[in-house]
């Protein structure tokens, strides 16, 4: 029988016993369990299915790299020819017919160098001939044939009459964002040209797929404004303040970050492309490799048009920015300008960014745009040999 000199001070028996259970310890033990459960489970189940029956089926994409799907990027036409056997042929899908529809000196060249005729696929790997070594990676270079690589990696014009109008359409900005450049692939016309910037990941995946699709590629280089460092394009960015060298050392870096490309295209670059000293010998540069230059009309001050002529550069300048108001309405007048302007002219350049929105109203704007007379042509087409 317990009594207060039996108990210990301040407890009584029948509820001491209760207050030795460890309920921390308990409760620590069970999250324990639990987390190895979860543990487990994650080891022996990885997949999102949750342990569903699956399969993986491989794509064959041939030698080439290439898929059937991805190689019709021009324009059907009705068989034109017959082969041996009395059948049809088409142009578009035999490239012996259509080199016979071209000039013979135009056959020759083709030949000789390996330039792209209409209705054959665009080479998305580099032609070994058009590569240099230089000091950050592979670039540029005119090959021992002559060939450019402005020539190599262009997307023929599609046939047309006379009479059509045509529109040179830049979309820039690609590789920056993952699912921004998917989305930009699978809505543009294969006629537009692509723009990408040299800062994204998996830029080569993203150019092979581009060129699969039909698309001409260029690289967009970063340039100096007026308002830089505040407004800064990003790394190895071209500087008025730095020397010809430096530049050129920093545009190799950039050149090195993407293949496959017909020329550059400036991002940004007010202040530099107004400066001869700075621009010159960028252009030059760029001519010795076989590249265009294709101002973005961002800038009235760019003095690249003049300099192009004396640095003998392939030159095309963009008549305005379509997006340079971001809202539909805006977008949608500038599109309808340009339209107007390539009706007046004969031709008219435009550049936009691969934002969702502009990607959604040129996609749009383009789908009828052939009924209407106009047709858009690769950046590389129109380019003025300098």
């Amino acid at each position: 029988m317990s009594d207060d000199l039996s108990a210990p001070l301040g407890l009584t028996p029948s509820k001491s016993r209760w207050k030795r259970v460890p309920y921390g310890i308990i409760g620590f033990t069970l999250i324990a369990i639990m987390a190895l459960g979860a543990v487990v489970w994650v080891a022996f189940f990885p997949d999102p299915m949750g342990g569903e029956p699956t399969t993986a089926v491989r794509i064959d994409r041939g030698r080439t790299g290439v898929a059937p799907t991805d190689v019709a990027v021009s324009e059907s036409r009705k068989p034109a020819d017959k082969d041996a056997n009395g059948k049809p042929v088409d142009p578009a899908t035999d490239p012996a017919s259509a080199r016979a529809q071209m000039p013979d000196a135009a056959v020759e060249t083709v030949k000789r160098i390996g330039l792209p005729a209409e209705g054959q696929p665009l080479v998305s790997t580099p032609v070994a001939r058009l590569i240099d070594k230089g000091k950050y990676g592979p670039i540029p270079k005119i090959g021992p044939d002559g060939a450019r690589p402005v020539d190599v990696y262009a997307r023929p014009a599609p046939r047309k009459p006379a009479s059509a109008s045509r529109i040179v359409l830049v979309v820039g900005g690609l590789g920056l964002s993952q699912t921004g450049t998917q989305e930009a692939l699978r809505l543009l016309p294969a006629e537009v040209t692509v723009a990408f910037a040299p800062y994204g990941n998996s830029l080569d995946r993203w150019m092979q797929r581009a060129r699969q699709d039909g698309h001409e590629v260029l690289l967009q280089i970063p340039m100096e404004p007026f308002d830089y460092p505040d407004n800064d394009p990003g790394p190895q960015t071209l500087l008025t303040s730095l020397s010809a060298d430096q530049n050129l050392d920093r545009l190799q870096w950039l050149m090195a970050r993407l293949t496959n490309y017909v020329g550059v295209v400036n991002f940004m670059g007010a202040k530099f492309t107004a400066s001869d000293q700075a621009m010159l010998p960028v252009l030059r540069d760029l001519a010795q490799r076989g590249l265009l230059y294709l101002d973005d009309g961002s800038s009235a001050r760019s003095q690249a048009d003049s300099l192009a002529k004396t640095a003998k550069v392939p030159f095309v300048r963009s008549d305005f920015v379509i997006d340079a108001t971001m809202t539909e309405a805006a977008i949608d007048a500038r599109l309808i300008q340009l339209e107007n302007l390539a009706r007046s002219k004969g031709l008219a350049v435009g550049t936009a960014s691969a934002l969702p929105l502009s990607v959604r109203k040129i996609t749009e704007w383009a789908k009828q745009l052939e009924s209407r007379g106009v047709v858009i042509v690769p950046a590389s087409s129109i380019a003025r040999d300098g």
